[in-house]
C-alpha cells in the first residue's frame, strides 16, 4: 500500500502528539493509528484542556509541536468527551 512513504512524517506527528499528551495531559494516554481513506494518528488523554497552537520564537525549546503537526498533516483537530480529549492528525495516503 506504500505506507513506507509516510513513515517519517508519521513518526514526527506521533512524537509531537504523544509528547504534548505527556506534558500537558493526564493519564491514561492512548495512541491509535487508523488506516482508512487516509492515515489518522490519534492520541487520547484524560485532560479536558484544549490544545492551542503557539507561535514560539526561533530559540524557544518548546511550543513548536502543534505547528509542526499542522504543517505535516493535511488537517488536525481535537475531539472532546467526558473522559478527556483526542487530538488527531490526518495524512493523505500516497497515490
Amino acid at each position: 500500500m506504500g505506507l513506507e512513504e509516510l513513515s517519517f512524517t508519521t513518526e514526527l506527528v506521533v512524537n509531537e502528539l504523544v509528547t504534548n499528551a505527556i506534558h500537558y495531559g493526564k493519564t491514561p494516554i492512548q495512541l491509535r493509528l487508523i488506516l482508512q481513506s487516509s492515515l489518522t494518528c490519534e492520541v487520547f488523554d484524560a485532560s479536558n484542556t484544549a490544545p492551542h497552537m503557539r507561535r514560539a520564537r526561533t530559540f524557544d525549546e518548546g511550543g513548536h509541536g502543534l505547528l509542526f503537526v499542522a504543517q505535516l498533516a493535511e488537517r488536525w483537530d481535537a475531539r472532546h468527551s467526558r473522559e478527556g480529549k483526542a487530538i488527531w492528525a490526518e495524512q493523505p495516503l500516497p497515490a
